[in-house]
């Protein structure tokens, strides 16, 4: 016997319907906020990732899917969804003509690590990227149509934020964070890696010898510039404003080396150690990183399997028709009266004649609000039963 390749699974029903209407919930919210539907390939040149996620992070260095095509490139299966929009957005000249564009995206990612509960080889996400607005208003917008999302899903969750500086006040702390890790022996062998190729994602470490190390580590949030500064504030205020509960953060960095500024996580305390439900922040640089025109940029994703266990699905009521033969001669009938109703209607049947005990036994079993049934007497008459 074949079976699913091992960090990959089936998704069957009654999990396809929440999975469905996380789907529908997210799009119908997102669509509220202005944001329109783009698709990008599955299959990138993996130097898009190299070159926006960063070869530091885990995602390119440990848990990329690599491929190598009949024609020799280079090629992965995406492991996140902005890399792709971003080359989108500047492979159709979006940088080029001014403005700001607005998009969401859902769909599988792929990421070669160790399976665990709420975590897979094969996921799915959703999330937004807007491009071209540099006001932190636009942050706050995007952490309040997260919350929205959440609500209307009936998820419990706290917002974590921080900020990560810019490149008038990062360099100089870099400087100050890597002279102190110099003074730390002992740490893991990512830690001793990002080191030298992305020293803020040192602070992101979950090994817990590394936590100890690093307690008094010196914080972004302690050296940004006046710009910085003030965004962060004025975000703060927005969420004070709105009623949005926070907490600052200071060692929240994200997992991709493109974020700078504003960067927020919503966690849960419902799904174990990995407790990060949904998470993003502002990447102004990334469209330049890509060759692009310099363009702000912002967004957020989520992984839907994480929260497929802490959906409240709303009460659903009977609804369409189950129509059934209670006789052979009927079958021809009851298959043409199928297709007409389905042309306004959800309606189920079966194509072989069954008693009216057995026909109800399966309109009630699949919820159906009408049962319809034909035989003998109905055909004689002209009428449904």
């Amino acid at each position: 016997m074949i079976n699913a390749l091992r960090g990959m699974k089936d998704t069957l029903s009654p999990q396809s319907e929440v999975y469905q209407y996380i789907i529908e919930t997210c799009t119908r919210i997102a669509q509220n906020y202005g944001f329109s539907l783009i698709e990008t390939p599955i299959l990138e040149e993996t130097a898009l990732f190299k070159r926006s996620v960063g070869e530091s992070s885990d995602i390119v260095g440990k848990e990329n899917v690599p491929i190598t095509d009949k024609g020799g490139n280079d090629v992965c299966l995406r492991p996140e969804g902005t890399a792709g929009v971003v080359r989108a957005f500047i492979q159709q000249k979006f940088d080029k003509a001014g403005g700001t564009r607005r998009f969401f995206y859902h769909g599988p990612m792929f990421r070669y690590e160790r399976p665990q509960k709420g975590r897979l080889r094969q996921f799915h996400q959703f999330g937004v990227e807007s491009f071209g607005e540099s006001d932190v208003r636009e942050d706050a917008t995007i952490i309040l149509m997260l919350k929205a999302i959440f609500d209307a899903l009936g998820i419990a969750y706290t917002l974590e934020i921080n900020s990560l500086g810019c490149p008038a006040c990062m360099p100089k702390y870099r400087t100050t964070l890597v002279d102190f890790l110099a003074t730390r022996e002992g740490l893991c062998e990512d830690c001793e890696r990002r080191k030298l190729t992305n020293p803020i994602r040192v602070l992101d470490c979950k090994n817990e010898h590394c936590k100890t190390l690093l307690a008094d580590a010196p914080l972004i949030v302690d050296h940004l510039c006046f710009t910085c500064k003030e965004d962060f504030g004025t975000l703060k205020t927005i969420l004070d404003e709105f009623g949005v509960a926070y907490t600052i953060n200071p060692k929240l960095v994200r997992g991709l080396d493109y974020y700078s500024k504003t960067a927020f996580e919503f966690v849960s305390a419902d799904i174990g150690a990995q407790s990060a439900i949904a998470g993003g922040g502002r990447y102004d640089r990334l469209v330049e990183f890509l060759d692009g025109k310099p363009t702000p940029g912002i967004g957020f994703a989520m992984g839907i399997e994480r929260l497929m266990d802490l959906v409240k699905m709303p009460q659903t009521s009977r609804n369409g028709y189950y129509i059934g033969a209670l006789c052979n001669e009927a079958l021809s009938v009851v298959f043409e009266l199928v297709d007409t109703k389905r042309r306004e209607s959800k309606v189920l049947t079966t194509y072989e004649a069954k008693s009216l005990k057995n026909h109800l036994k399966i309109a009630d079993k699949n919820e159906a609000k009408f049962c319809v049934c034909i035989g003998e007497d109905e055909l004689a008459n002209n009428t449904i039963g």
